[in-house]
């Protein structure tokens, strides 16, 4: 796509106000995951706006319709992982512009430099008739600007010291496919009575900037992304304001490690969202040996998080029995919009301080737990012999055969039931008595770790719906 006004020389009055152009293509079942068009932009331009459109023909039952996304990079290139991005919608926008001023959410402001853009589509899904688009991209000219330092959330409140914070770590905004502002997710927060947030737009940070105002010194932001690829999506949790990680591969690619050291090179952590969602790209094909955490409950509790969970169990296990490190539980709300409500469920860490260094340490040793909301509160530990004592993510050293106490002390759990989850299995479950107390006894060659479950009644029959989980205990040497 190229514009009559770039042989204009630099600063040529005379030329146009806009200019206009639009392309148009099919692109069969089985096109690439990601189509750049190439721009042309000249000397000059203070705002591009593109604009794109693309059919939806009716097909059978059981088959995929058409779904398209869309984004751009600049002048610097589309190399994977360069730093040509300058923004990403997906599918929840059909129009955007870019100026050094200002961007619309999803998008980063700066200059408009001259060179080679490309608009990039993803198409998500391909009906068998092909998916048939037109993108219109429109440039206006004048001075270019002047792009305002952007405001990042501090790192640090001032918090409650060493303390039991809760935080939901999965949420989405107008600034990628969510309906609520920054302002009004802050605000659920604060209802939900929550600590901490991070900020996780689709393949974007332009929303590390937008928290200006919103946080306080008892709530704090922290910035992420999740990362949606076409095999999974991954929550960079608590990276440095404005970095960006790449999105455009698969597991074939061989490419995920590449991306999870530039996750923790940005002080973040690899958290693996909704492993098994049923949602078209969403199931988890990568592999948990980079993660430094995984995401067992994702919003409301459904039979993939069930999934999700007994996976995590099975890899515990065997992480026990080899000697080798264990993977943390987390879970998040995933929250984009009304009803879906902020904090359900909500991840409780205990951390020295309200700070990104110290809860994301919490996550990393496990020193956590999921409550699915805070009407729910919940301590469990073990102890031994000789008043040894270990709380969640820690280990109980004691003898194998010396004798162990676990408590589970729960609030806000009327009617539901605490389970006792060993690796040998669920070993003890009983109804939550009414002063919220429940005790067990085991060994530690008897149990290698415990953790607690607490649930609703079920339902249908099943095991019901949870309402809290912790992380293991571990027992022994």
């Amino acid at each position: 796509m190229t514009f009559a006004h770039a042989d204009a020389p630099e600063g040529a009055g005379g030329g146009p106000a806009s200019e206009t152009r639009k392309v148009t293509g099919r692109l069969p079942t089985g096109a690439p995951d990601f189509v750049h068009l190439p721009v042309e932009v000249p000397r000059g331009v203070r705002e591009i706006a593109v604009s794109y459109t693309y059919d939806r023909p009716a097909v059978p039952a059981g088959v995929q319709g058409n779904a398209c996304d869309i984004g751009i990079f600049d002048e610097r290139g589309t190399e994977l992982g360069g730093p040509g991005f300058r923004g990403w919608s997906g599918g929840a926008r059909t129009e955007f512009a870019i100026s050094a001023e200002r961007a619309t959410p999803g998008y980063l402001p700066g200059p408009v430099g001259p060179g080679t853009w490309h608009v990039v589509l993803g198409p998500y899904t391909v009906a068998p008739q092909g998916l048939a688009y037109e993108v219109t991209v429109t440039l206006r000219y004048g001075p270019p600007g002047r792009t305002p330092a952007p405001v990042y959330p501090p790192q640090r409140a001032k918090g409650r010291g060493r303390a039991w914070y809760r935080g939901d770590n999965h949420l989405h905004s107008v600034h990628s496919d969510g309906k609520r502002t920054p302002a009004e997710i802050a605000a659920a927060a604060r209802a939900a009575g929550l600590d901490w947030i991070t900020t996780t737009e689709h393949n974007t940070t332009s929303s590390h900037g937008a928290w200006e105002g919103l946080w306080a010194d008892d709530f704090l932001v922290l910035t992420g992304e999740e990362v949606t690829t076409r095999n999974g999506h991954v929550v960079a949790l608590g990276i440095d304001p404005g970095v960006f990680v790449d999105w455009r591969y698969r597991a074939r690619d061989n490419a995920f490690g590449r991306f999870s050291r530039r996750i923790r090179q940005a002080g973040g952590l690899v958290v693996p969202a909704h492993p098994h969602a049923t949602c078209v790209g969403c199931n988890w094909k990568f592999g948990f040996n980079e993660a430094d955490a995984v995401e067992v409950w994702n919003g409301p509790y459904t039979p993939d998080d069930e999934i999700a969970l007994a996976e995590w169990d099975n890899a515990l296990v065997a992480a026990v029995r080899r000697g080798r490190p264990w993977l943390p539980a987390v879970g998040n709300s995933d929250a984009h919009r009304e009803p879906q409500v902020v904090g359900h469920p909500q991840t409780v860490v205990l951390a020295e301080e309200l700070s990104r260094t110290a809860l994301l340490a919490g996550i990393r040793a496990g020193r956590c737990w999921i409550a699915e909301s805070s009407a729910v509160g919940l301590s469990f530990s073990a102890s031994g012999g000789r008043g040894a004592h270990a709380g969640i993510g820690e280990r109980l050293r004691v003898d194998r055969d010396a004798p162990v106490t676990v408590r589970l002390d729960v609030t806000g759990a009327a009617g539901c039931s605490a389970s006792f989850v060993t690796d040998q299995g669920r070993l003890f479950t009983t109804p939550v008595p009414a002063d919220g107390k429940v005790e067990w006894r085991t060994t530690a060659s008897y149990a290698a770790y415990v953790r607690a479950e607490v649930r609703h009644p079920p339902a249908d029959g099943g095991t019901g719906a949870l309402a809290a989980l912790t992380n293991p205990v571990f027992l022994g040497p």
